[in-house]
């Protein structure tokens, strides 16, 4: 018996809705969005290298560059064309089947970083929480912990994701409160102080996990040799060093990585933000072939990690890095701003840190805060975030231009007048 044909009605175009103001645009997210934000009052619609527009089409100067996920400015050309370029071939195959970008991908970043092995993730927080399990296994596997006894240890003022396991050992109150209970096998120690260290390590320790720089704390910048000095105690007590790079990696503080301000090469290396080149979240644990190379089948993994179209991108972020202008330039300009911000020292400033083109800078707390000076720096067209009450974090694009950076400087001071 054959099936009665059904006619289908044309659908009725829309009416066409007139395009909403930024204020209409904010105020229509309430309702729908969850409230995990606090952002500034702009709605950006464009943008390109430093700049970006929004939707009433006022320009600013991006001074926060996506937490450094845009390290090289908004859509740049190579990185927009390796991404097209994908498009009409593959984008997602999941890691059921080989796919032909990501080995190209894992050889250029192994190369990048003097490490051996690759595992592709998207987020940062999954590079983390792939991190800690890896640490566990080899823990496990070769050190010879007992079962369920791995612990690592990690820095106070620490800031490594949002999942429930990564807020459970952070002291940041609203980032853990409410969302207990939390996973056990972290110890915390004082950031920058190798003695605590030291005596928070046992048979039992898998890793060390750290920041090189603390991003949201403040751009925290640890003492000459701390780094140099968690190398040598993780390599005397057989347990691992695992540097947490996904902001401060990949040219922000002047070279590729920041552990490399003391030649210091990690056993299991996090990052990502930048890896995306802005267009695609890619993330990544690189590490020593004895340490990844204890993950089997089926023991980890992720239907979008190391995608065709991540790996492209990831590529091409890498053949940017590989010519070193990106890190000469976070140098470069690093000193132009340390030098612009040591001139507002003592004029609204408290003090500041700066490692390349990155600097925490406090406030002085009887100007406001550092949401209400992000907020003065708005109206003057710069964007920035405040962490922490009165600090503001600058981190633009490393392809700002040195007459960008002297306007962002020139606004600051303005806004702390």
């Amino acid at each position: 018996m054959t099936a009665p044909v059904r006619t289908v009605p044309a659908p009725t175009a829309a009416p066409a809705r007139a395009p909403r103001s930024s204020a209409e645009l904010i105020r229509a997210e309430g309702p729908v969005l969850a409230h995990n934000y606090h952002p500034l009052p702009v709605v950006v619609a464009r943008a390109e290298g430093s700049w970006v527009e929004d939707v009433e089409g006022r320009r600013y100067l991006d001074m926060l560059a996506g937490y450094s996920a845009l390290n090289f400015g908004h859509r740049h050309p190579a990185l927009i064309e390796a991404a097209h370029r994908q498009l009409d071939q593959l984008t997602l195959t999941s890691r059921a089947f080989h796919n032909d970008r990501l080995a190209g991908f894992a050889e250029a970043l192994a190369e990048l970083t003097g490490l051996d092995m690759v595992l592709p993730m998207n987020t940062g927080a999954e590079a983390v929480e792939s991190g800690i399990k890896v640490a566990r296994k080899w823990a496990y596997d070769v050190k010879g912990v007992p079962a369920d006894r791995a612990t690592i240890v990690v820095a106070d003022g620490n800031f490594h994701g949002r999942t429930t396991t990564i807020v459970g050992f952070s002291d940041d109150a609203t980032a853990r409160t409410g969302f207990g209970p939390f996973a056990p096998g972290f110890r915390t120690v004082p950031y920058n102080d190798l003695a605590a260290l030291a005596a928070a390590v046992d048979d039992t320790t898998a890793a060390v996990l750290i920041e090189p720089i603390q991003g949201e704390a403040g751009v925290i910048i640890p003492n000459e040799g701390y780094l140099t000095g968690v190398r040598e105690l993780t390599r005397r007590t057989n347990c691992l060093f695992i540097a947490d790079e996904i902001q401060s990696g990949l040219g922000r503080t002047g070279t590729t990585l920041a552990v490399e301000h003391e030649s210091v090469v990690p056993d299991v290396l996090l990052l990502g933000k930048a890896l995306g080149g802005g267009i695609v979240p890619v993330s990544a644990v690189v590490a020593r072939r004895e340490v990844l190379g204890v993950l089997g089948p089926g023991q980890h993994g992720s239907t979008f990690g190391g995608n065709p179209l991540a790996a492209a991108v990831g590529s091409a972020v890498i053949e940017l890095l590989a010519t070193g202008e990106f890190q000469r330039r976070a140098a470069e300009l690093g000193e132009q701003l340390r030098t612009g911000l040591a001139s507002l020292t003592g004029k609204g400033i408290t003090g500041f840190r700066a490692r390349g083109l990155w600097a925490g800078v406090d406030i002085d707390p009887a100007l406001g805060t550092g949401r209400e000076i992000s907020e003065r720096l708005l109206a003057e067209g710069i964007l920035v975030k405040d962490t922490h009450g009165s600090t503001i974090r600058l981190a633009p694009p490393l392809t700002i231009t040195p007459e960008e950076l002297t306007s962002a400087l020139t606004a600051l001071e303005r806004a702390l007048g």
